[in-house]
């Protein structure tokens, strides 16, 4: 009877895993989702409220700013209060706005939405991976549920496109936000079934400073970079967010070098690595997310695709990017992370390379391979990336590393959508700025390749000696 109580002890405990994995791969799913889903629905949002190529980047990079300022914080919150319950609160609120997204009336009202939307986003990233970890003590297994739960957001964000351009054809552009309410009530209802909280830590402080900090600096440097598109770069109102953004920077910097527990530990940013490997990824994705951006916009407003046929569109680049997921590990031990990062970036400027000709009316069949060359690239950098970066700390940090790439990563793509999308207009304009995205691109993409070579190098030199 013992025995027979054990085993059935332990497949329920097994079975309450699987469900609890399966709760957060939904939310991290969810999450990633939403980064690329909005994209193709962009020209659809503009025709049914109104808006243009500045409002369409509040819609994209409202979700962006909230998600890459918050989510040091709310990993902080999660060692306070317990991770279970800051996932199912961050998955109530994404689920609620994703709502209020679908219903918003006007882009003013779409474009709150989205913020709240990325509030909850932060919330869900940190908390999944701790709730993740905690399900998981033995390190094998837990290895195996990361591979499932990474997959499961590769999957979402390589489908967002797709997903979201038929989802606009046969319902309309609202559809893209209801999805994700059976996502999130399911979620939810999985979480609170069957995970079981982490242990609390009390002492652990919220640097709320900083946190206000963070996200009013990096707010007014997108408003300035979105706006001086618009209104002109010597606007003052352009050059006054301009200076907010390096008063309140300097703020942050000065409230994390005196604050107990601050946000983010400065000390991390000593180590060669760590510092390359968080610069690395905010160039990368400034490149890669702000082309999807323009992009979006080329074959829908200027080309005149139907959401449907942009989705398909994307699928090249969004499906290269799990395949090559999946070769970098090789790739790496065979010739280094670092290597590896440099070829993944050089891929992908290499397709914006060939993009440069760009023209109305360019056969799609004359950019598919470019368009699956940066997908490629992409694919191919962000394992050995994510790896160098979680190897040049302690264990102890390795969730805080993390929540630092995830931030870095997402400014990038605030940055990349507000650069690029100041570039872009109408016609012919649109063309001449999409090109000059294109060479950023390519000049970020380079320097991020030849940045991680030589600092490998440097920091392979300085082990040896």
């Amino acid at each position: 009877m013992k025995l027979g109580a054990k085993v059935r002890h332990s497949r329920h405990a097994t079975f309450a895993r699987s469900l609890t994995l399966a709760s957060l791969s939904l939310g991290f799913g969810a999450v990633q989702l939403d980064v690329t889903i909005v994209n193709t629905a962009l020209n659809s949002i503009s025709t049914s409220l109104g808006g243009g190529v500045s409002e369409l980047q509040w819609i994209v990079s409202a979700y962006t700013i909230a998600f890459a300022a918050l989510i040091l914080t709310a990993g902080a919150a999660g060692d306070r209060v317990g991770a279970k319950l800051i996932f199912m609160v961050g998955f109530g609120i994404f689920t609620a706005a994703s709502l209020a997204c679908a219903l918003a009336p006007s882009v003013a009202v779409l474009i709150a939405a989205r913020l709240v939307q990325g509030v909850g986003a932060a919330m869900l990233v940190p908390s999944s991976l701790a709730l993740l970890n905690h399900a998981y003590p033995d390190e094998k297994e837990r290895g195996r549920a990361v591979g499932i739960w990474a997959a499961g957001a590769s999957l979402a964000l390589t489908a967002g496109p797709l997903a979201g351009g038929i989802l606009v054809a046969l319902v309309g552009w609202r559809s893209i936000f209801l999805v994700n309410l059976p996502i999130g009530l399911a979620g939810l209802w999985l979480t609170w079934r069957y995970a079981s909280e982490t242990v609390q830590s009390p002492d652990r402080e919220l640097d709320l400073a900083g946190q206000l900090a963070a996200i009013a600096a990096l707010g007014c440097l997108a408003a300035a970079t979105i706006e001086g598109g618009v209104l002109g770069w010597m606007n003052p109102w352009v050059l006054a967010c301009f200076a907010g953004f390096a008063v309140l920077g300097t703020a942050f910097v000065v409230q994390e070098r005196r604050a107990r527990q601050p946000m983010l530990p400065l000390v991390l940013f000593k180590n060669t690595l760590f510092t390359l490997a968080s610069i690395v990824g905010l160039l990368v994705n400034m490149a890669f997310y702000g082309l999807i951006f323009v992009l979006s916009l080329y074959f829908q407003q200027v080309n005149g695709l139907s959401p449907l046929a942009t989705g398909m569109a994307f699928l090249p680049m969004m499906g290269a990017v799990l395949p090559a997921n999946l070769l970098a590990a090789r790739a790496a031990e065979h010739w280094g992370a670092p290597i590896t990062i440099a070829a993944g970036a050089a891929i992908t400027a290499l397709g914006c390379l060939g993009l440069l000709g760009l023209e109305r009316d360019t056969s799609y069949w004359a950019i598919c391979a470019q368009l699956l060359a940066m997908g490629a690239g992409l694919g191919l950098l962000v394992p050995p990336l994510t790896s160098t970066l979680l190897g040049s700390v302690e264990k102890a940090r390795s969730g805080l590393a993390a929540g630092v790439l995830n931030s870095t990563r997402q400014t990038g793509s605030v940055l990349g959508v507000a650069l690029f999308g100041s570039l872009v207009g109408k016609g012919s304009a649109f063309l001449a700025g999409t090109r000059e995205a294109l060479m950023i691109s390519i000049a970020l993409l380079l320097a991020a390749a030849v940045m991680i070579v030589a600092g490998g190098r440097s920091h392979s030199n300085r082990r040896r000696s």
